[in-house]
């Protein structure tokens, strides 16, 4: 009889040793990845497109503020003339802007205004009563109207040359209050009103050349008119 035992048991003890190391063989260890994910902590943002700052408007220099401007004041003149219905004279004094007027009719009514006169030569002139006289510059001449005590009145003035022009008196005389006003034209004419404690008469005539005057046998000096 022959031993076929130990045989096989060799033979299959080769067999599994070959195929273990064939095994080995063919399921080796797979070696670790050395690339890893990045963590989201290893991630890096992307940085935010800068934004443009908006630019602030540079400060605008401090404007120098511009000086007032200078006021023009009509001519420094005197006006003297007529109302167009020949009743009454009409004279104005201008200084610095400023005007004072007087109207009279040589008889019993007349006005004292004054008021300011634009750099454009008109005026508007107020007195006692509500007496208004409106007037505008124009060239040598001065064209206006003045309303008094219901009567409206247009006059044209000229500029006066002295001893033309607008006079004014007041005294007490003979325990009276005496206030004299005159207008002489260029004609030499005079209109005018002497008030004896507010009675109203026409004046008497003054010296153009010095402004004297007899007043109830008192000699006085009727002096040029200014605001």
């Amino acid at each position: 009889m022959k031993r076929t035992g130990p045989l096989f048991t060799l033979l299959a003890g080769l067999l599994l040793a070959l195929f273990m190391l064939s095994l080995n063989a063919t399921t080796g260890t797979k070696p670790a990845s050395t690339s890893q994910a990045d963590s989201p902590a290893d991630k890096v943002s992307p940085s935010p497109a800068p934004t443009a700052s908006k630019a602030s408007p540079s400060p605008s220099p401090s404007a120098t503020p511009s000086p007032s401007p200078t006021r023009v004041s009509a001519p420094n003149a005197d006006y003297a003339g007529r109302t167009d219905d020949d009743s009454s004279a009409v004279s104005v004094s201008l200084r610095d802007g400023r005007a004072i007027a007087y109207f009279c009719d040589g008889r019993d009514k007349e006005s004292w205004l004054k008021g300011d006169v634009g750099a454009d030569g008109s005026m508007k002139l107020t007195g006692d009563g509500g007496s208004v006289l409106n007037g505008t510059l124009k060239g040598g001449s001065l064209r206006g109207t003045v309303d008094i005590e219901g009567g409206h009145y247009a006059f044209t003035a000229d500029k006066a040359v002295k001893p033309s022009g607008l006079y004014r008196a007041t005294a007490t005389v003979r325990n009276a209050e005496v206030d004299g006003g005159w207008i002489v034209l260029s004609t030499g004419e005079q209109v005018g009103i002497l008030k004896r404690d507010g009675k109203p008469a026409p004046a008497p005539r003054i010296d153009p050349e010095t402004g004297a005057v007899t007043i109830d046998g008192q000699r006085l000096t009727a002096r040029p008119v200014t605001p």
